[in-house]
């Protein structure tokens, strides 16, 4: 290990914290499980930190609200364009932002539908991209771990049977039953970060796919509106009640 008595205070600060039972359970553990474990503590604390940001940047966006594109897409439909595009004016969420583009540049005169909808693919395709940051870390991560894991066993059980074979004539069952366990340690560890991990990347993602679909449909209720709208609300015609109108009289 690195000689840090040289650093000022820091030694007596070393020894108080080995001292700590805690402290002194948690190096002892590092050191039974060696590097892998650390780097398993690493990649334990990355994972958490994604997912916070995350959680946070999702709730910022509010990315499962619904409320504001639907009222906007409702007055849309009822051809009041000003008063939808007022109710997306200034909104974070991702499907407002875009629903609010394709209204405006609607409104605007001479634009190109053919043109607009490649910005809008562009655009929407973007901002997911925003929301999977990060994202791919998180797969990562719980790909690495039961690796790291295995690794670690691997290794843990080569030092056993090398301490096994050092001993001789006179084994002592407790140096493989030992190596042994410290070796699973590491694999325990690995399935404890790797399984979290693959449950919560697979909920972002299903979050950030969810949004992706909302996007798309309101889009292209958007830009369908007067393809749409007249075929919804035309009027049916009335069920012929009684006798047919056609039907010829019956002399009695």
């Amino acid at each position: 290990m690195t000689n840090l008595s040289w650093v000022p205070g820091l030694e007596p600060l070393l020894r108080g914290l080995s001292d700590q039972p805690g402290v002194a359970s948690l190096a002892e553990t590092a050191g039974n499980g060696g590097p892998v474990l650390i780097v398993l503590a690493l990649l334990s604390v990355a994972a958490m930190t994604i997912v916070l940001v995350k959680l946070w940047q999702f709730a910022r966006l509010r990315i499962g609200a619904r409320q504001p594109v639907d009222r906007a897409l409702a007055l849309w439909s009822r051809h009041e364009p000003e008063e939808a595009i007022a109710a997306l004016a200034g909104r974070r969420q991702p499907s407002a932002r875009l629903v609010h583009r394709a209204m405006t540049a609607l409104q605007a005169p001479g634009t190109d539908e053919g043109v607009l909808r490649e910005e809008l693919t562009r655009f929407g395709i973007q901002m997911q991209e925003q929301l999977r940051a990060g994202l791919r870390a998180l797969e990562v991560i719980a790909t690495l771990s039961p690796l790291l894991g295995l690794l670690g066993t691997v290794l843990g059980m080569i030092d056993a049977f090398r301490e096994l074979e050092q001993a001789g004539a006179q084994v002592d069952p407790s140096i493989l039953s030992g190596g042994i366990w410290q070796a699973l340690l590491t694999t325990a560890a690995g399935l404890s970060v790797a399984i979290p991990v693959v449950m919560l990347h697979a909920w972002l993602e299903h979050k950030v796919d969810a949004q992706g679909h909302r996007m798309d449909d309101a889009v292209t209720r958007v830009l369908t509106r007067d393809l749409i709208h007249p075929l919804i609300h035309a009027k049916q015609p009335e069920p012929v009640t009684g006798a047919r109108a056609d039907a010829p009289d019956h002399a009695t």
